[in-house]
């Protein structure tokens, strides 16, 4: 069995006769029946229904056509990276963060990468982790740091460590004891990433909670940007949540109080990458340096609970 007769077989079985199999292989529709004549003498088996305008399938087709793909990607991969150890000199490197990185000591990650790969073109977007994941797993993006919870479907993902989600504002003492989700949920609150709305991995956590008690969330402002709620929130407008990174942050609103939750609530950080992809040498490095970055500054508490 060979990788060229495995190709011809998946052209064929794809577009449906071997003529257009040998048109997208470059070649003849006599090679590409050769081939699969070939490929079933090995398996003992008939892959193809003949003599009807569109080639059939068999059941056997069918059960070799997933490992068949399997193992002509992973050969292209190969190839790819051997074409591409030389490509830190050149190429775009595409990499997705989460809105809030600058937070997370990311905002220069584009400047050292630079300063490092200076002939590498760098796409850097920030953008709320569902749709850094969606972009991800629509290869619009090589890879990306988020907030989980994301879809996980055709997405590998690395976890890296926590952060705890608290809840802010002018009023709410602290002595009170933790914020439950009852409280919560009557709370008059200001929440970000308007736009992902109850995408946004954080918030899809708290409108779990409630719903579990048959509560409803419904925030009174929502706004973009977390600089925004924490401003309004400030001025005793709602309270708002965030992360203890930013709540510890020298920009942190004097007057705000931070409470946290009663049943403990994370951001889980981590990187992920499209299922069965190959990263760029130049996506790894970036990906390497931001991970490097990350966890750098990751205290006891924020390390992931061993399972």
């Amino acid at each position: 069995m060979t990788l060229t007769q495995l190709k011809a077989f998946l052209a064929s079985y794809d577009l449906g006769s071997f003529t257009a199999a040998a048109n997208h292989l470059d070649t003849s529709q006599a090679s590409v029946s050769e081939l699969i004549s070939r490929l079933e003498q090995e398996v003992g088996l008939s892959l193809f229904t003949r003599g009807s305008r569109r080639l059939k399938p068999t059941n056997a087709a069918v059960e070799l056509r997933e490992h068949a793909q399997q193992a002509v990607t992973a050969f292209d991969n190969g190839i790819q990276a051997l074409k591409s150890i030389s490509s830190l000199d050149g190429g775009v490197c595409t990499f997705g963060v989460m809105r809030n990185a600058s937070y997370y000591d990311l905002s220069d990650l584009v400047q050292r990468f630079h300063k490092r790969y200076p002939k590498v073109k760098v796409r850097l977007v920030g953008l709320n982790s569902s749709v850094v994941a969606e972009s991800v797993a629509n290869g619009e993006i090589e890879a990306g740091l988020v907030v989980l919870p994301v879809p996980d479907e055709d997405l590998v993902i690395k976890p890296l460590f926590r952060d705890e989600v608290v809840y802010v504002s002018t009023t709410r003492s602290p002595r009170q004891g933790p914020m439950s989700i009852e409280e919560f949920a009557s709370s008059k609150v200001v929440l970000y990433d308007a736009y992902a709305g109850w995408n946004d991995p954080t918030r899809k956590q708290l409108q779990e909670r409630a719903s579990l008690k048959g509560l409803r969330l419904d925030p009174d402002i929502e706004v973009e940007h977390v600089e925004t709620a924490l401003s309004l929130a400030s001025t005793g407008a709602a309270g708002t949540i965030v992360c203890r990174t930013i709540a510890e942050g020298p920009g942190f609103p004097k007057n705000l109080k931070i409470v946290p939750f009663s049943e403990p609530l994370y951001d889980t950080l981590a990187l992920v990458q499209r299922e069965s992809s190959y990263l760029s040498p130049a996506t790894q490095k970036i990906a390497q340096l931001a991970e490097g970055t990350l966890m750098a500054k990751v205290r006891p508490e924020q390390e992931l609970p061993i399972r």
